[in-house]
């Protein structure tokens, strides 16, 4: 446990490692939930605002999600270091602050294609528990700014729900073109049958007329041949040919 938090107060040490952390761990929550950059989301792209969100989720009939990742623990930091009292006020109030940034930069705008609130992700179970902890009248405030806070697990599951959701959404999308199409093999399938049974009965009509071919009018063919041969050899005719009708 005190190599984990010696490495933990390494990393919160570094702002720029700090980023790279939260990014990462966003990364592999949406590679978890099957999510795909270009397919199910975009990185940096900008709102009709001007403001640009980390993450972007592209949702069924047009519609987004936005998430941010960048979350501020500088305070945090200090506090796992020291334990002062001050570091964890001064730690609540840059959340709080952060929220009501967030709560206004534009990502919640439904008239304009979004979702009724905004991701905004804490890399670290720990620290959203912290402030679960310290300040839970926190959390109601960023729901009031239609900012929901969500730690790797609560991002997975709300991502998860949103799959599904967009899946659904697809399958509902597809579900009338892959009627139509069905109706159209119903229809090739009917005209294929009666083609077929057509062919059955040319064939059947040939059958018929091999069989008579090969049978009665052969062997009426054959006698003629035989008596023919029988009066080469002997010269003495046996009995008269009757046609064979």
């Amino acid at each position: 446990m005190t190599a984990t938090a010696g490495a933990l107060r390494e990393v919160l040490a570094s702002p720029k490692a700090r980023g790279q952390w939260g990014e990462r761990m966003a990364d592999d929550i949406l590679r978890l939930a099957g999510l795909i950059e270009g397919v199910s989301y975009v990185r940096q792209r900008a709102t009709a605002h001007g403001t640009i969100p980390d993450i972007t989720f592209l949702l069924p009939n047009g519609r987004v999600l936005h998430m941010d990742v960048k979350f501020p623990i500088d305070n945090y930091a200090r506090h796992v270091d020291t334990g002062d009292e001050a570091t964890r006020v001064a730690f609540l109030k840059d959340v709080r602050a952060r929220v009501r940034e967030l709560g206004g930069r534009g990502y919640v705008d439904p008239a304009g294609g979004t979702l009724d609130y905004v991701l905004l992700f804490l890399p670290n179970e720990s620290i959203y528990g912290f402030v679960h902890e310290h300040d839970p009248a926190l959390i109601d405030e960023a729901l009031r700014r239609k900012v929901v806070l969500c730690s790797p697990l609560t991002l997975y599951a709300v991502l998860a729900v949103v799959r599904q959701a967009a899946d659904a959404a697809a399958l509902e999308a597809t579900s009338g073109e892959v009627l139509t199409v069905l109706g159209v093999f119903t229809q090739e399938w009917d005209r294929f049958c009666e083609s077929l049974d057509k062919v059955g009965r040319a064939v059947d009509a040939v059958e018929r007329a091999y069989g008579e071919l090969a049978g009665t009018r052969r062997r009426a063919l054959e006698r003629p041949i035989a008596r023919v041969e029988e009066l080469r050899r002997t010269g003495v005719p046996q009995q008269p040919l009757r046609a064979v009708r």
